[in-house]
Order: C-alpha cells, then structure tokens, then sequence
C-alpha cells in the first residue's frame, strides 16, 4: 500500500484534497446541531425534569438574563426604565426571542429587582435551546442591551447563548498549537518540508474528522464540547504518527537507502506502529461507553473518527507527500553531508546515550527520585471534587461573568442556581413550610400548578458550585421532601450538575477497572510478559493521579489561574476524568509500547536485561520526548478556546504527557526494569502456549533454507577491529533477519575474524558488540557469493539496532 501510494501520490493528494473540501462544503451547507444530553436514568434529578417537560412544553428554549446596575439612585427611576424598558421591548420583537420577562411590568415585575433597589434583571426566553440559536441574533441582543448603558448604568448579559458569543475565535486555540507544534519540529528536523508533513497530516485527519462530526450531529446526540475534544486528541496524535515516520524516513535516507525504498520500509514499520497505537488510542476511548453516560457517547464518536482518520492520513497521504519532497525531507546540510561523505553509520549517541548509561548505573536512586516527584504532585487529588464550571468561572473580563457576580450581589450567591422541587400529588403547603425553614435556604418561591405538577423554586444561601449547595439538595431530598409526605424530585441545572457528578464517581471505578485491563491484556499479548503490563498499568495510574492532582492545584485551588487568564476557581468538570483517563491511557500506551518494543527486541536476540534496557532507552528517549514536546505545546493551545472544559482537559493531558514521557517511560520504567532485571519477562509456559501472536514488526520475507548436505547458502566474513586497527577478542557478532529474527551469532577469534552462515541472498542486520567497546549495527547485503564485511567498535558507545 505505501509503495502505490508513494507512485501514485498525485492521486493520492488529489483524492484526499477532494474529500475534504467536499465534506467542508457539506458540513457548512448543513451547519451544526449539538445537543448536550445530561441523560441520567434512574436519578432524581431526571425525574424532576420528566414531570417539568410534561407541564411546561413550550418552555423548553434557552433562557438567559439582562442585568443592570445604577450606581446612584434606584432602577426604579423613570430615567432608568426610559433607557431600559425600549431596549427589552426591541428584543422581544427580535425573530428567535419567544418572551422577556420585564421587572417593570405585571405583578411579578418587584421580585426581580434587588431588595437596595440598585441591581434589577430581566428574563430572557429564546425559541430554540442555546446551540440552536442564531450567532446573529444573540449578538443584536448583547449590542441592543450593552446600547443601554451610560455612565452611572451598568448593563450584562448571562446564560448559555450569551456565552456562545463571548468565546474566542474558533480555531484560535488549534492555530497556536500549530504554530508551536512547528516551532518544535523544525528545531528537531532542520529542514522546513520536513517539519510541514506532519503539519499536513495533522489538518487533514483533524479537518475531516471535524466536518464529519458536523454531519454527524444531524444524526446523533454530539455535545458542543465533543470538536474541540476531537481536534485536541486529533492534533497531537496526527503530529505524533506523521513525526515517527517521517523520522524513520529520514533516518533510512541517511543510511543509503533509495527514498522510494526508505519510504516504503518506514510505513512497513513505524506505520505499522502507528497502526497499532492507533488502534489502542480508540480502544482507550471505546472504555468511555462502559459508563453508559450518553453525554460521552458523542465524545466518543467524535475524537475516535478523528484519530481513526489522522491514523489514516498518516499511512496513506504520507508517502504520497514523501514521494513529492523526495531527498529534500533532509535538510540541506544533511543533503551535502550525504553526497560528500555517504550513507551514515546509524548510532544512539549524545545526551540519550549517557542518560541511558546513568539510569543503568543508579536506577533505585532514579526511581526514588521520580516516585517522590511524581507523589508530591498527586497529593491534591485527595480533595478532588467534581462538579460543574459554570459562568461565575469565566474571565472577569467576560460579559456573562459580569452578570453572573451582579446577580450574587443583587440577590445573593445561590439566586444563580436555583433548585427546583417538583411535585404531582397532595397538598404542597407542608412542603414549602419544610424547604422554608430548612437552614442554608434564602427564598421559596410556589408557582401555580399546572397540569397537576407544582414546581416550587428553591434559591439557596450559596452558590451553586458550593459543597453547602450540594449537602442542601441532599437534605432536602433525604429529610425535607418525606417528613413533608410528598411525593417530590429535586431538579434544576445545580441539581443535574450534582446528580451527573455523582453517577461518574460511582461508574469511574467501572471504567478504570476496563480500560486498565484492556491496556493489561494487549501488552501481555505484545510482549509475552506479566510483569511489563503490570509495570505499564501501575504507571498509567501513578500518571493519572499526578496530573490529577495538578489540574486540583491550579483549577480548584485556583494556583496560577489569573496568571493563565483562565477565570476563578471551582469544582473540577464531573465528564474531565472519563475523558482525560481515556486520552492519557491510549496516549501512554503509544509510548509504552514504542520504549517496550525496543527492549523486547534486544532482549529476544540478546537475553540480557541490561543491556535490552539500556539499548531501548538510548534509541527511543529522543523521539519520545520530542512527540510528549509536540503534544504538551498542542494542549497548552486550548487554554486559549475560550472553554472552561477544553482549557481543564488541555492543561491536565498537557500536565500528563509531560509527566509520563519526562518522569515516567524516560526514568520511573527504565529504572524499575532494571531493578527488575530478568523477572521483566517472565511468562508461566502454560499461558504463553494460549495467548495469541500479536506483533507489531512486518512478516519477515520467507527464504528456502539450503538441504542440510548442501551447507549454508553464503557467508559473511571479516574482522572486527577498534578504531586504531587493532583486533577485538571475543566480540559477539549476530545475523538477524530483517523481522529481527536470530539467524547465526558468533564469536571473534584473537585477530578478530569472524564468519557467518547466510541461509540466502537477502538483506539482512549484523549486529557487534564487546565488552567495554559498546556495540555497532548495520544492513547488509548478501548476493550470490561470500560478503566481506569488516566491524569498527568506538569505547563507550551505545548501538541503534532498529
């Protein structure tokens, strides 16, 4: 598939660039429909709603509030209602406003203006819920009311519409990560096409899936939050795929090997990786349905589409791009060197090699170290409280922020979340008396029934956000509402909030539980190993709790939120652990497997655990660390989205993939492992004869094996000498076919000579290594007769097999 993809790549490009343009123009002719879907079955909260939506049908638009200030005086002055009163009555005449309920008309008109008679508010319902109404529409409403306003006469909006409007630039938040994520790859490349392939990558999977999920909106329930989830996962993982391959390009170019054949053999491995992580990332998300929360379900749709195109881009518009640049993915220096110099040995050297060294040489040290960081930064998360953001969480320089904090001073912090106790049966009188004198309540308000169902609005003391507000709604349920004998449900916004929270923390468990042994089994499968799946999982969850424990710091404790222009402290969003959990397990999975994959491989053709250990951090640190830089830059961007739940799951995934790349596979792993040693892959025989092959290397090329009479089909011979020339003793030298199998090993005599039998004509990898001289690998390749092929070793070094 890449060879066709890399001979064909007009067709290739032009049928990618047609298939996102044609769903751009669909997605945009259609527009969107995303409905958020707080669906909680079997919850009080939801009953309350049942009977709410069966009485008061028409009412279900969205409702948001004008709210307005005087400095000097009384809203009730007539110069007041003269600026105000014309001002509602043009937005009640706007197409998409159902009502406006105005302080100065009917007998409910005094209840709305605040008891020092400066702060007064007007209700606004629309037609449609927030996500349906039209931008242009709710911005004629906040330019009409802000019209209002004069010196000495404060004017805000709140609500859920309003909001929509007050929110940055869509795709402000995704460009920066671009932008950063380029800064990074062109450092790391040097070359400016190289460092654009994964950009493009990156757009394209992101883009489509973004306009698919547009489409799908139509269809099925997608929260609005799901596309910026979807473009944040789709970003990194797009940028992360591209950046592994075009690195194993670039390295087989360097070695000699034709760009068309480079190319080839990077997707026949790193492609295949990325396939699998690919895959894993998608199962991680999967996990997310085991909590039979529908508001998931469309976060679900949304960022697997997104990541299974990404994947997709990167294994098929790839190659075709790489065949357009050619030897140019190589900067221009690394082009001279080429001509000048040839094909370079490829070796693991450097600041990777010498960590790789010292891990080796103080790992219960290095360990202490990291479990000590890593359990420092995780001790917030023992005050973790979920909950829901709403605007009293936004920037203070924001307009529903504004109105928020006027309506808290007006009519107290709880008038900005209501409760409301819905009732069917009996008489209603006993239960307000009840609510009344219940502590931490500020006013009870009784409507009149309708339809047999009485809803009486409950305005507690604290805010909504509040652990009093919270043990309010459970007093009332558990105490108030049956020594009242009625048959009630607590409902409203505050009331879902808390119910929602509570279902994720009974299911979370579950959840972790699931994604946890699913991330168990497919390592166990990989790497035909109990203790490294075991390692990898307790890893997962050591991430989790540090990261957790720094979006507690900075979001709930408010450390560094005005620093980060990210609005005033409160619970952490009850969805963001699903979530998280979800990307932080399949993106930690990718990088365990691309550090654990190497070991084994060296492991398999060495059978020494040091050295494997050793080995795999030195080749694989590097490229880790600049992907885990990447994604830490693309998620830092959403603190720029404008979304409290964006910018919370862009700093937490950030905190973790910096925490897990940096700390745990490049120092907490390697070290354990050592400490480990041969236990690491330990496997009872019983279960490795049940357990199924799953590797994540290409089939090695099938060769006839010579009749025993005739001998080996050729040889490999030479001498491995140092760099002065002189003869290395003793140095074992290994031919291993081009899926990493073990074909013959050997070991130098005293003038270091050495032969090796080749079962055919092929390619192949010979690897040397000796004590105190490190080791060196390289291709060869064999024709029909004997290869001459002489070894250098340098002290000290650490060799690349790959």
């Amino acid at each position: 598939m890449a060879r066709w993809c890399y001979q064909h790549r007009l067709v290739v490009l032009l049928l990618w660039v047609g298939a996102l343009f044609g769903l751009g123009f669909s997605a945009s002719t259609a527009g969107t429909n995303y409905a958020n879907v707080f669906s909680l079955p079997d919850t009080d909260s939801k009953s309350a709603y049942d009977l709410m939506q069966k009485a008061f049908p028409t009412t279900s638009g969205d409702t948001d509030t004008v709210v307005w200030k005087v400095d000097q005086g009384s809203v009730r002055d007539k110069a007041v209602q003269d600026r105000i009163q014309p001002a509602l009555d043009k937005i009640a005449k706007m197409p998409g406003v159902g009502a406006v309920t105005s302080p100065y008309t009917g007998p409910r008109g005094a209840a709305q203006i605040s008891r020092d008679g400066t702060i007064a508010y007007a209700q606004l319902t629309f037609a449609k819920q927030a996500n349906e109404v039209s931008e242009d529409v709710i911005h004629d409403v906040v330019d009409t009311a802000h019209g209002a306003a004069r010196e000495g006469l404060k004017v805000e909006l709140g609500g859920q519409a309003i909001q929509r409007v007050e929110q940055p630039p869509q795709g402000l938040s995704e460009m920066v990560g671009i932008v950063a994520a380029a800064l990074v790859l062109f450092l790391a490349f040097g070359s400016f096409f190289a460092m654009l392939l994964p950009i493009a990558i990156a757009i394209f999977g992101v883009g489509m899936g973004l306009f698919s999920t547009q489409l799908l909106s139509h269809s099925t329930d997608i929260p609005d939050i799901a596309p910026l989830l979807a473009s944040l996962i789709g970003l990194g993982v797009g940028i992360d795929y591209a950046l592994f391959i075009v690195t194993r390009h670039r390295r087989g170019i360097l070695r000699g090997l034709d760009p068309e054949e480079s190319a080839v053999t990077a997707l026949n491995t790193s492609g295949r990786a990325v396939l699998f992580a690919g895959g894993t990332v998608c199962i991680a998300l999967a996990g997310m349905l085991v909590t039979r929360l529908r508001f998931l379900d469309g976060v679900v749709v949304a960022t697997s589409l997104t990541v299974v195109l990404s994947v997709l881009a990167a294994t098929t518009l790839l190659p075709a791009l790489l065949g357009f640049l050619g030897p140019r993915v190589l900067s221009r220096r690394q082009r001279r060197r080429l001509a000048a110099e040839g094909p370079e040995p490829e070796r693991a050297s450097g600041l990777a090699a010498r960590w790789s060294v010292n891990v080796e040489k103080r790992p219960r040290r290095i360990a202490a170290l990291a479990l000590v960081v890593m359990a420092v930064l995780a001790i917030p998360v023992l005050s973790l409280r979920l909950g829901a953001t709403d605007q009293g969480n936004d920037d203070a320089s924001t307009t529903t922020r504004k109105a928020y904090d006027l309506l808290a001073e007006g009519f107290g912090p709880g008038f900005n979340g209501p409760l409301q106790v819905v009732t069917k049966s009996g008489d209603t009188s006993a239960l307000v008396k009840g609510i009344e004198s219940t502590p931490d309540v500020a006013r009870v308000a009784p409507f009149p029934p309708v339809k047999g169902v009485t809803v009486i609005q409950v305005v507690p003391k604290t805010s909504p956000q509040s652990k009093e507000t919270d043990d309010l709604i459970d007093t009332l349920r558990e105490k108030v509402i049956p020594q009242a004998g009625a048959e009630a449900h607590v409902g409203g916004v505050t009331a879902i909030s808390k119910d929602f929270a509570s279902v994720t923390g009974d299911r979370l468990p579950l959840f972790i539980g699931t994604i946890i042994g699913l991330g168990f089994l497919l390592l166990l499968i990989a790497f035909r190993s109990l203790v490294v799946p075991l390692t990898a999982a307790l890893m997962n969850l050591i991430a989790a709790a540090a990261s957790f424990g720094i979006l507690v710091a900075v979001f709930q404790w408010g450390w560094g939120l005005d620093l980060l222009g990210l609005g005033k402290e409160g619970p952490i969003n009850a969805f963001l652990p699903v979530i998280m959990l979800s990307l932080l397990f399949g993106l930690s999975m990718d990088y365990q497997v691309f550090l654990v994959s190497r070991m084994h491989e060296e492991w398999v053709h060495t059978r020494d655990n040091a050295r494997a250990v050793r080995v795999g951090l030195a080749e694989t640190s590097r490229v880790i660390n600049s992907a885990a830089l990447i994604m830490v830059c693309v998620f830092l961007a959403f603190v720029l989205s404008g979304n409290s739940g964006a910018a919370m799951a862009g700093v937490g995934l950030a905190a973790a993939v910096a925490l897990d790349a940096f700390i745990l596979r490049t120092a907490l792993v390697p070290a354990a492992m050592h400490l480990l040693g041969t236990s690491n892959w330990w496997l009872p025989g019983w279960l490795d004869k049940r357990l199924p092959h799953l590797a994540v290397e290409p089939k090695e090329e099938a060769l006839e094996s010579p009749a025993a009479d005739e001998g080996p089909a050729s040889v490999i011979h030479g001498f491995i000498r140092t760099v002065d020339g002189d003869p290395v003793d003793g140095a074992s030298v290994t031919l291993l076919s081009k899926g990493g199998r073990q074909l013959d090993r050997v070991t130098s005599l005293a003038d270091g000579s050495y032969i090796l039998s080749v079962p055919g004509p092929g390619a192949y990898l010979l690897a040397a290594t000796a004590p105190t001289y490190g080791s060196r690998a390289a291709h060869v390749v064999v024709a029909e007769g004997p290869l001459v092929y002489d070894v250098e070793l340098a002290e000290g070094e650490v060799d690349a097999v790959n």
